[in-house]
């Protein structure tokens, strides 16, 4: 995969340094460099990009007031000299923070994480589209449809997937890589061993989903996403 970025920084040596860094990177393409986020703003409009190199204190519009009006589909790694601006960063979802000087081990630190995420997007994006994966399970590899899928439930190294069909398929797989790769809303975590396919959710029964006839636990640590999801779909 290669990944489609730029650099927005004002000081000249800080802009070097990263398009050296991006350079030497395999999976990176350098779109352009800029001294401002000004000067970035039309290019970036007329060609987004994927991932984009960000400084935060600039005259005219910070980084952090550019995070703002940036396409969502473009993740921000944050290049500062000054820690506080840290969480306001993480805020607006930056996918990294990089305090100056930046080695090149902290950048690559950095990339990789978004190499991961971006990754992950695309794979999801498949799945969505497709609709269907492919999971491993005694030795073979078994075709799902997401459609049939109700819930999956989560033991220990292994997950368990309930299909409407009355069948169900063990795989070595973690649940929170499953949960990275399947859709969302569609499919929410409700409780650490249960990821519920949420248009099979036949009644919620105070802090219990039922999906054929099988009560679901809703815990405190996911109960957010699952409320706004069924509150969006109700009639009062």
């Amino acid at each position: 995969m290669t990944i489609s970025c730029s650099i927005i920084d004002d000081e000249p040596l800080a802009a070097q340094l990263l398009e050296s860094y991006v350079k030497k990177t395999p999976y990176l393409e350098l779109q352009g460099v800029y001294n401002s986020a000004v000067t970035a703003m039309r290019d970036l409009r007329e060609q987004p990009i994927q991932l984009l190199f960000l400084d935060i204190q600039m005259p005219e519009l910070s980084g952090i007031e550019f995070a703002k009006i940036l396409p969502k589909d473009t993740k921000i790694i944050f290049t500062t000299a000054f820690p506080q601006y840290a969480v306001e960063g993480f805020r607006v979802s930056a996918l990294d923070y990089l305090l100056k000087p930046i080695s090149y081990q902290d950048f690559l630190r950095a990339t990789d994480k978004a190499l991961e995420w971006f990754t992950i997007a695309e794979k999801r994006d498949t799945y969505t589209r497709d609709r269907f994966m492919f999971v491993k399970s005694d030795y073979k590899l078994i075709r799902i449809t997401l459609d049939q899928i109700l819930y999956i439930e989560g033991l220990k190294d292994y997950v368990r997937i309930y299909l409407d069909t009355g069948e169900k398929y063990m795989s070595l797989m973690s649940m929170k890589k499953l949960e990275e790769y399947l859709p969302q809303p569609e499919f929410l975590r409700t409780h650490r061993s249960y990821i519920v396919h949420m248009t099979k959710v036949g009644a919620v029964d105070h802090l219990r989903i039922i999906v054929n006839n099988q009560y679901i636990p809703i815990s405190d640590n996911f109960k957010d996403p699952v409320v706004k999801y069924l509150d969006s779909h109700t009639l009062v």
